[in-house]
């Protein structure tokens, strides 16, 4: 039986709400593979405040067998002040540590994956290049070449950014062929691996109407190359296609559609699936996913937050 890695995530978010709502959810074969890493006595004071009822089981080591029906906490050794408002000190400690831990349970052959809860990224305080989980994993993963993807996936049709959390302006300047090929290698490599398909993958161009493909354009000068090379390759790519209207309908043609940055597939996406979703890195040494919602600190304390892609999360990776 293969274990489930769950990262606590952010202090200061609706994270132990949905740890909790997902646990009641999920059928006894999954929750009693689930090792969350979090802190015993954060999780136990919050789910007091939100009178939640659930037995913790604080533990040491994974590799220690277990058949309590308790949810088992992997006690990261942080002390906080206030567990109600950690400071951000204290939560870019916890938060560094719950991932390098996770990351080194996560190589074993004896775990199905990793699932994190939302992390706001001001609290892993990196330096420039890495801007959030998944260039962080990435680097403990040993991957330096930018070929890790973050693919948003439902049950019906999945995306990808080519660029991550760039501003706008960076955007143009840090797309290039090399890493498109790169990308679309990854996502093929990974469903033909782990999903046992050949997918069928729409590439969207940058500009509004594809820039009419003159030849000035990223379109006619980045994308279109790494299209034509990725063909040669025997991958299933079509495009450049139009970002103003794939999502009318088209997109439910394809597997996955490859925007050029993070908003021009994201905010369709979730528009059109909202809670439906997960956010999968692909080209790390094991599963990794995560809700696909931030931190919702607007809602904390209210017993209001949706739980739905946690759930999601964690009944995709049990499949492992």
């Amino acid at each position: 039986m293969k274990k489930i890695i769950l990262v606590f995530g952010d202090p200061n978010s609706i994270n132990s709400e949905l740890i909790y709502k997902s646990w009641k959810k999920l059928d006894f074969k999954i929750r009693r593979r689930i090792y969350v890493i979090g802190n015993y006595n954060l999780i136990s004071q919050q789910f007091k405040k939100l009178k939640f009822k659930l037995k913790l089981k604080k533990i040491d080591d994974i590799n220690k067998k277990f058949y309590s029906s308790s949810m088992k906490i992997i006690n990261v050794k942080v002390k906080f002040k206030n567990p109600f408002n950690v400071s951000v000190k204290e939560s870019s400690k916890f938060v560094k540590y719950s991932l390098n831990l996770a990351h080194k349970y996560a190589l074993s052959k004896n775990v199905s994956g990793l699932v994190n809860c939302a992390i706001d990224k001001r609290t892993l305080n990196l330096n420039k290049s890495i801007k959030g989980v998944t260039e962080y994993l990435a680097l403990k993963c040993g991957v330096k070449d930018n070929s890790e993807v973050m693919l948003i996936k439902s049950d019906k049709t999945a995306v990808c950014p080519v660029t991550t959390h760039l501003p706008v302006k960076n955007i143009s300047k840090n797309i290039n062929k090399d890493i498109i090929i790169k990308k679309i290698k990854t996502i093929n490599l990974w469903f033909k691996k782990n999903l046992n398909k050949k997918p069928k993958i729409a590439i969207l161009g940058l500009n509004p109407h594809n820039s009419e493909m003159t030849n000035s354009s990223e379109e006619v000068k980045i994308i279109l190359p790494a299209i034509n090379k990725l063909k040669k390759l025997k991958i299933n790519v079509y495009g450049p296609y139009v970002a103003d209207t794939i999502f009318i309908n088209d997109y439910k043609k394809y597997d996955v559609v490859v925007g050029m940055f993070h908003d021009q597939v994201l905010a369709p996406f979730k528009s059109i699936f909202k809670y439906e979703a997960i956010n999968l890195t692909l080209g790390l040494k094991y599963i990794r996913v995560s809700p696909d919602h931030g931190t919702a600190k607007d809602l904390i304390g209210k017993n209001k937050a949706n739980s739905f892609s946690l759930t999601k999360c964690l009944s995709f990776v049990s499949k492992f």
